[in-house]
């Protein structure tokens, strides 16, 4: 809309995912933070799950996500660092239609600011597949943080300028 009209927000449908081994809904503070964050900004909380750090079983979640109509974006915390059981980022890219490199590049500059050279540990990640946005965020309630306020939170607001994915989802499915 360049005619320079105030645009209506739009809501959207998320689904979170913690992938954690050891995380209950009581301990699971990066979660329950997002769904606050979510919430508050207006978005409409689908789903939420605890899911092991197990490749196929995050997949099948995602893809089950994925085909869902109602869920249009995807945000997970967990399972993005380097240790042998974090497989996030194997499990979710190639469910990808496209990936969204300048998202993790975007969040680990951010990063640098708050942990400095720590930052080069984390995968986060984001891209699309059948037309659903995806996120894939470290575990840690302070990073879950920095990536919604600082770039999520943003691109989830149809009024966001100079551009948004939201006003971009009619498009993602074209040929």
């Amino acid at each position: 809309m360049g005619d320079g009209r105030q645009r209506d927000f739009i809501a959207v449908g998320i689904a979170v995912a913690t992938i954690s081994d050891s995380r209950t809904e009581e301990t699971d503070t990066a979660g329950r933070g997002l769904v606050e964050r979510l919430e508050g900004a207006g978005h409409r909380l689908v789903e939420k799950q605890i899911i092991a750090d197990d490749i196929y079983r995050m997949r099948a979640l995602f893809s089950r996500w994925i085909a869902d109509a109602g869920v249009e974006v995807i945000i997970s915390t967990g399972g993005t660092g380097l240790t042998g059981r974090d497989s996030t980022p194997e499990a979710i890219r190639p469910l990808l239609d496209k990936e969204v490199e300048g998202f993790g590049e975007a969040f680990r500059w951010l990063s640098f600011q708050e942990i400095k050279t720590s930052t080069v540990q984390s995968r986060a990640l984001a891209g699309l597949a059948n037309g659903t946005i995806i996120f894939c965020l470290p575990g840690s309630p302070g990073a879950c943080r920095l990536a919604w306020e600082s770039l999520i939170v943003h691109q989830l607001d149809v009024r966001h300028r100079p551009c948004n994915m939201v006003e971009l989802m009619p498009r993602f499915l074209e040929q």
